[in-house]
């Protein structure tokens, strides 16, 4: 199974619309596709079910949070035992593959500071056991053989920073995916988050190499690549000001960049969760609506190509 963080420092590009959109043209293709939303905003969660029917069926115990609270106790709840198969979606599926979520909880942000807590040790030693621990429960979770037997692809909807929780999905993936508004703001903080991953790369395995025995060895994500999402389009292509910072990112990040990207429409993906279908399963009905599904349809033949799917 390919483990993908989706991750922007910056908010607002489109990452949990790419992460759903993504996923539900993967499993259009046939691919078993899991998605796990790790943002305590839980944008992606609410994607697929309603407020009130999160609130009734999976927040007292089925989301990540559970599974975060219950790691360490007598009564530990396995990773798999959290999945859930939104309804429509499946319904729209039928016949292809399958798309299944592991939804998020608004209290998360509460987990980070508590893993945040079980970092210290009496000892460096200890303090390195620690932080191996801490990191690597995902990586533990997704370690079960069931999901590699039932998955091809999981993408992890990241939080818009790079606290613990965001951490624990970096050391259990194996590829990053970066999405990003063609402008200033979007794009300024790439280089700083690399920068962030490789420092947490290179301090884990400094730390498993030290404490050999104790963990199943290093990490070392690689960057699929960066998606422009939220494109604005004049004369068949990019505007002026948005084609400028493409171009920059093509030429000065050393990273790849898809060629295909998913143009703006505000409408059309804020309607989405009302029925908790994702927009490229939707039946396009004008010209706007099938540039998107194009531009989906173009990243996922890009984004498999680059992971090896």
């Amino acid at each position: 199974m390919k483990v993908v963080s989706v991750i922007n420092y910056k908010g607002g590009v489109g990452k949990t619309s790419l992460t759903a959109n993504l996923g539900a043209e993967l499993a259009w293709r046939g691919k078993r596709v899991l998605l796990i939303d790790l943002d305590a905003q839980a944008s992606l969660t609410f994607s697929f079910v309603s407020a009130d029917e999160w609130s009734k069926q999976y927040a007292p115990a089925r989301t990540i949070k559970a599974w975060f609270d219950s790691f360490e106790s007598v009564n530990k709840v396995p990773l798999s035992s959290i999945i859930e198969r939104p309804l429509r979606v499946g319904q729209r599926l039928e016949g292809h593959g399958q798309l299944d979520v592991i939804y998020s909880h608004l209290g998360l942000i509460n987990v980070d500071l508590e893993l945040a807590t079980q970092m210290g040790g009496a000892s460096l030693s200890q303090a390195r056991r620690n932080f191996l621990s801490v990191h690597k429960r995902l990586l533990i979770g997704l370690s079960d053989p069931f999901f590699n037997a039932n998955y091809d692809v999981c993408l992890i909807d990241c939080p818009p920073n790079f606290n613990i929780v965001t951490k624990t999905a970096i050391v259990a993936s194996k590829y990053i995916l970066v999405p990003t508004k063609p402008d200033q703001l979007s794009t300024l903080g790439i280089d700083y988050l690399l920068r962030s991953i490789r420092q947490l790369v290179d301090d884990y395995n400094e730390f498993a190499d030290l404490e050999k025995g104790q963990v199943e060895g290093n990490i070392n994500p690689k960057v699929a690549g960066v998606v422009f999402t939220m494109v604005q389009e004049y004369g068949g292509g990019p505007i002026s000001a948005q084609r400028a910072y493409m171009r920059k990112i093509s030429q000065d990040s050393g990273l790849k960049v898809f060629d295909s990207y998913i143009t703006r429409n505000d409408t059309m993906f804020a309607g989405a969760p009302e029925y908790g279908v994702p927009v490229v399963l939707t039946g396009t009905n004008n010209y706007s609506h099938q540039k998107v599904v194009d531009g989906i349809e173009q990243v996922a033949t890009e984004f498999m190509s680059a992971v090896g799917l």
